[in-house]
């Protein structure tokens, strides 16, 4: 949240979440659009641990897309500056700590973002399975949103092993789509088709589910009847949720 009791807000959305406890789908929004706190748990700052605050992070992003207020709360064991840093480095924007918050601000929910063996507070939990770096590590100097992109190809509970090969193919991606987007800038902006405002919608609504993001988006990239400059917006307004910097390369030479 930007500051205590001013949180942002944008056009509605309903997102609906699996809880945990239940296996059910819940809203993650009250439905009077009350305050909502994402809180994210974490041991340390291994990769099971940033990947819940990927997660968390999403959920702030979606949330506030529709229009929800979110106070975001990292409340971690050992190790947070290390592991804010690799977030932040992620694209992941900052959490206030977890551990300072008082009685809190009368949030209408709560959403309690947790790793495997992790946590188990009261109210919704937003299960986050273990990922593992395969040798040799994770990625040196690479740009970061490779890994960001790597981890959202996928279920977030799904167990995931990340090497080099589904890095290089992130890669790929990235650079590709950045290049789109940087021509497509180019053409007379158009807006986004309804069809594939509702196709990136449903499919962040349903469980959050990135890797349908971004399966509409590379339908959309090939798609022949869709315009470049319905192309560029809806690439630019689906990384309002992902954080891939999608038009960072704007303004560069062809």
């Amino acid at each position: 949240m930007p500051a205590h009791g001013r949180p942002r807000a944008y056009a509605h959305l309903v997102l609906r979440i699996t809880d945990a406890r239940t296996g059910e789908l819940v809203e993650a929004a009250p439905a009077r659009r009350g305050l909502t706190r994402v809180q994210a748990h974490t041991h340390g700052s291994d990769p099971a641990d940033l990947r819940v605050l990927l997660v968390a992070d999403l959920l702030v992003r979606a949330l506030e897309l529709g229009g929800t207020p979110v106070w975001a709360l990292l409340t971690g064991e050992r190790q947070q500056g290390e592991l804010r840093a690799a977030g932040a480095a992620l694209g992941v924007r900052p959490f206030e700590d977890g551990r300072d918050t008082g009685t809190g601000l009368g949030e209408a929910q709560v959403l309690h973002v947790v790793g495997e063996g992790g946590a188990a507070p009261d109210g919704v939990r937003v299960l986050v399975g273990p990922v593992h770096w395969e040798a040799p590590g994770p990625p040196g100097d690479a740009d970061p949103a490779v890994l960001r992109l790597a981890l959202l190809a996928h279920p977030r509970g799904t167990p995931l092993r990340i090497g080099t090969a589904a890095l290089g193919d992130a890669g790929d991606t990235l650079a590709h789509w950045r290049r789109a987007v940087a021509a497509w800038a180019r053409r007379p902006s158009r807006p986004i088709p309804d069809r594939v405002r509702a196709d990136l919608r449903t499919a962040w609504e349903d469980d959050l589910d990135t890797g349908g993001v971004l399966r509409v988006l590379r339908a959309v990239g090939t798609d022949p009847d869709t315009p470049d400059g319905a192309r560029f917006e809806t690439y630019a307004y689906a990384d309002r949720l992902l954080g891939l910097e999608l038009t960072r390369d704007l303004g560069s030479p062809a």
